[in-house]
């Protein structure tokens, strides 16, 4: 693949992109010249602008720097091989546009202007983005998308819980693990609260109970025990009323989850298979069927996406930020991030303690350095990170015993926190 330093580009555009318009502003190389217009965001719009652009500019490649690496627009102008993007993020441009715009109104000049100037004059700092394979872009959507639906989840069911504090708290005893589990849900919507099970006997009690998988006797006992001795928190009608309304749009919204979370992981475990990493992935300890697609699609197939673990580290949030200036010199979490890469890290981190002999030795070591339990997963997730980058680049699967070795010929301090 040609540098984007040295490649020549027929013509520089920049894209300030919005709902409805995009505004734009190009320059061809002949004469530099800027040129201004505003399109529709209609896919119509945008195909009829791309046609015009390559009978223009028929020979030679055209570079877009726009403020996204995501949505409809660059889902849209991905599929044109004539075209090279340069996402930027949003906080460059700010800092760029308050660098030449003194008044620091944000119409001196338009964005679209500033976007096409980076890409003509500061390409050398832009990295261009490239589309990776279908399969590793349909991991990362599906990915994150689940992860969004369990995050939906989460905020549904303590809204349940919050609303049967409120009006039928015995129900929390009486539902399943989670409120958002088969037990749970098909309990709220059978007996909607406290008088309504009490009237049901106890033979049906236990029959729904069977009927679930919930077959423990000393359990179903106590929660018919529960049933039989408990007392309404309210007869207050005005709460009863609006509390059950709740309780069945919730249930109802749960039920839903749980069914499209069900079919992410079956399309997450479908593309999985499919993908040539699938074996390097699943080799980490602690990566399990929900984390192996989300470790793998944080890395995707194309080698030269992160040279350096450093890459990664630094784009996940992973790496803290270190300032200097003078004598001061200050260590802090990198707030501009990938929050779902951040995320699927920590969390690998933290599962990888209980499957790796070493990753707990180093939590342990680092909480006896005085960090607090976030600090130090995000210290391990750090190092691990470096593992994962080696395992990726060179395409070779993890062995915990191998890297137990390795720690041992360099006599690593670990060895001391693995002995105990």
């Amino acid at each position: 693949m040609m540098s984007t330093t040295k490649q020549h580009f027929a013509a520089y555009i920049g894209i300030d992109w919005a709902d409805q318009k995009h505004d734009i502003c190009l320059s061809a190389s002949v004469d530099g010249k800027s040129e201004h217009k505003k399109i529709s965001s209609s896919p119509e719009a945008l195909t009829e602008w791309l046609s015009q652009l390559r009978l223009r500019f028929p020979e030679g490649n055209i570079a877009v720097c726009l403020e996204q690496s995501r949505g409809a627009l660059i889902y849209h102008l991905m599929t044109y091989d004539f075209l090279v993007l340069f996402p930027v993020n949003p906080i460059t441009l700010a800092r760029y546009r308050k660098a030449f715009n003194t008044s620091g109104a944000k119409d001196d000049k338009p964005d679209a202007d500033l976007l096409r100037e980076l890409i003509c004059v500061h390409r050398k700092h832009l990295r261009p983005w490239y589309p990776d394979d279908e399969t590793s872009r349909s991991l990362a959507l599906l990915a994150e998308a689940r992860r969004k639906a369990v995050n939906d989840r989460t905020k549904h069911t303590n809204w349940l819980q919050a609303v049967l504090k409120n009006f039928f708290p015995q129900a929390l005893e009486l539902t399943g693990t989670h409120l958002y589990d088969k037990v749970s849900l098909a309990f709220l919507e059978k007996w909607e609260r406290l008088e309504d099970v009490q009237r049901a006997q106890d033979k049906t009690i236990r029959k729904f109970y069977t009927s679930l998988g919930s077959r423990s006797t000393r359990r179903i006992n106590e929660r018919l025990q529960l049933i039989r001795s408990a007392v309404p928190l309210t007869k207050d009608n005005a709460i009863i009323k609006s509390s059950i309304i709740t309780v069945r749009m919730l249930v109802r919204q749960l039920l839903s989850l749980q069914e499209s979370i069900s079919e992410y992981d079956l399309a997450l475990a479908e593309m999985f298979d499919q993908h040539p990493d699938k074996d390097i992935f699943s080799s980490f300890p602690g990566a399990g069927d929900v984390l192996k697609p989300r470790l793998l699609a944080a890395f995707g197939t194309d080698r030269n996406r992160f040279e350096k673990a450093s890459n990664i580290q630094e784009y996940s949030g992973i790496a803290p930020v270190t300032k200097r200036s003078g004598k001061t010199h200050i260590v802090h979490r990198r707030l501009a991030c990938s929050k779902f890469l951040l995320q699927t890290f920590h969390e690998f981190a933290r599962c990888s303690l209980k499957k790796s002999i070493w990753a707990k030795a180093f939590y342990d070591m680092q909480r006896n350095k005085g960090k607090g339990h976030h600090a130090a997963i995000r210290s391990l997730a750090f190092k691990w990170i470096r593992i994962l980058h080696r395992c990726w680049r060179d395409r070779v699967c993890y062995d915990e015993i191998i890297y137990l070795k390795s720690l041992q010929r360099n006599q690593s301090p670990l060895l001391k926190y693995i002995a105990n």
